[in-house]
This record gives C-alpha cells, structure tokens and sequence, in this order.
C-alpha cells in the first residue's frame, strides 16, 4: 500500500474570506475548516477532499511569518507539506545530512498536528513543511 506524501499546499493569502470565496469555487469544496493558530499568528481555512487538502494562510497580526512573506514576495504559494511518520527522528536524519531546518523541534499547528519546517536553501528554493501522521 502506498502512502500519501503530500499533506497539504500552503497559499499565503491577504484577504482570507475573498481567497475562500474564489477557493469554493475552484474546488467545489464549501465551507473548509476554518481555525486561528495564535502561536503562528495566522487564520487558515482547509480545503480537504479525498485526494489532497489546500490551506490559505492569512496573517492576525504585522509581525506574523505571512505577513513578513506577503510584504516581501507578495501572496502565493507558501509551502509544500510533506508527512512524515515520526517528525523528531525526520528532523535528526535531515540535520546530519547537513539540511538546515527551521525548527529544531516540532511545534503544534492547525488541527494540533505536529509540525516543523525546513529551510528552503537545501530544497530548491521551496519551504517544507514536516508534518506527523
């Protein structure tokens, strides 16, 4: 049996409840989960369907992480979210390999999951986000 890699996109967006409108449409998914993740300073609403989820992002505050990407890059894709069976023994394989991560540990984020993030200079450019089935 195969395993899904991909959790989710992450899509930094300015104006969530506009982005969700255009995203119901695109998708045919109404009404996604919506949650706050204070400790990321962020509002997302989750897109889910059998076949893969989208999560717009959206900054509660000016000193947020997607505040800082939009005012720097403008809004767009985030992060690729890759799920991994045990996050803390990921993140020591990728550290030896001499892959900078982001967190040295795993953080809690939407929907408790736990997460961490990779550095985007030893991926291509792209920030990956780890998360723990």
């Amino acid at each position: 049996m195969t395993k899904t890699l991909v959790s989710h996109v992450g899509i930094a967006v300015k104006d969530l409840e506009s982005a969700i409108k255009s995203y119901e449409i695109l998708t045919g998914v109404q009404n996604p989960a919506i949650e706050n993740v204070e400790s990321e300073k962020v509002k997302v609403a989750l897109f889910s369907s059998g076949s893969g989820r989208i999560e717009l992002l959206a900054a509660t505050s000016e000193d947020s992480p997607i505040a800082k990407f939009i005012n720097k890059r403008g809004e767009g894709l985030h992060h690729i979210c890759i799920y991994v069976d045990d996050i803390e023994s990921k993140l020591s394989e990728l550290k030896k390999a001499g892959i900078k991560v982001i967190d040295e540990t795993y953080r809690t984020g939407a929907e408790g999951k736990k997460i961490a993030f990779v550095h985007p200079r030893n991926l291509n450019g792209v920030l990956i986000e780890l998360e723990e089935r």
